[in-house]
């Protein structure tokens, strides 16, 4: 389909005040508060974790050392999609001096349709991260509180036993949680807590929770600890396309954790059709989201 003059009569008419509908503000680039962003140069990219050694045992005099081994774990795969969108006018528009408008006007629908698209597809990876149909390298969700051992058994959980909306308990018994991760061997992993992820209904709790210097929602005279310590020091960042109005999640210090790759960055085109004489206008963009490391995030779905 190609846009017709019979589709804009009114912008043939003179008198004509304004247009209004593709002028709105957008949100900016939220993923990018979420994600460590890599470029790829493959049809996919593949991230393998690796167990290192437990603890060192006592070596009784005259016995041998212990030897250990190191093995992989778990391959996560990030496969990248391609998403696109144009349109095309007819060569009648184009010779009712419509083309100027109508490429200006249309080029910008077309880069916020393209966010708009990137934008769900991260928010995608929060979104379905309690659900384990969606499970990533180590075979269950991201927040999870059976992630495998190498060795057997179940991970550090990075979500609550028991769900739990976001207020001041909840976020240092997260922190608590966070400081005592260990790694596929037993391994303490001085993780930290880094940055807040919220929808915007939690907006308001999140600034009393963490800028009040005092306990929120209490009489008492105690000091917010969180505050006070500087608990999650860069703040919270608020995420649009999140679909659980009370979920949440901390983003931590663990490298490898939610990741994109760019395959592709935002590329626009446009080309004459010679049949019909139209002029076609089309935007394209490949990537991928996903995650490696669990601990990269806690997280919590909310009561």
């Amino acid at each position: 389909m190609a846009i017709s003059r019979a589709q804009l009569m009114k912008e043939l008419v003179p008198g004509l005040n304004a247009l209004f509908g593709l002028e709105y503000q957008r949100y900016p680039e939220e993923h990018k508060e979420i994600f460590t962003i890599e470029n790829s140069e493959r049809s996919f990219e593949e991230e393998t974790k690796v167990s290192g050694f437990g603890p060192a045992p006592v070596k009784p005099e005259g016995q041998a050392t212990h030897y250990d081994d190191a093995q992989e774990t778990y391959t996560a795969r990030y496969t990248h999609e391609t998403i696109s969108i144009g349109f095309a006018i007819t060569e009648e528009a184009f010779e009712d001096n419509l083309y100027d408008s109508l490429s200006k006007r249309y080029t910008k629908a077309l880069a916020r349709s393209m966010a708009h698209t990137k934008q769900v597809k991260g928010a995608a990876i929060l979104n379905n991260s309690f659900d384990n149909t969606f499970p990533g390298g180590d075979g269950v969700s991201l927040c999870n509180t059976q992630h495998p051992l190498v060795m057997g058994g179940a991970y550090n959980l990075n979500t609550p036993s028991t769900p739990s909306d976001l207020n001041e308990t909840s976020l240092e018994a997260a922190a608590t949680t966070i400081a005592l991760w260990l790694d596929d061997r037993g391994l303490l992993i001085a993780a930290k807590p880094r940055k807040l992820i919220i929808p915007a209904a939690l907006v308001f709790t999140a600034t009393r929770t963490l800028r009040s210097q005092y306990r929120p929602g209490t009489a008492d005279n105690d000091v917010n600890a969180l505050y006070t310590n500087g608990t999650i020091p860069e703040g919270w960042s608020v995420n649009h396309w999140i679909t659980n109005p009370k979920a949440w999640w901390i983003l931590t210090d663990v490298p490898n954790g939610l990741k994109m790759f760019t395959r592709v960055p935002l590329q626009t085109k446009d080309d004459p059709d010679f049949d019909t004489g139209n002029l076609r206008f089309k935007a394209r963009e490949r990537f991928s989201f996903g995650w490696s490391d669990p601990l990269g995030v806690y997280g919590a779905a909310g009561t």
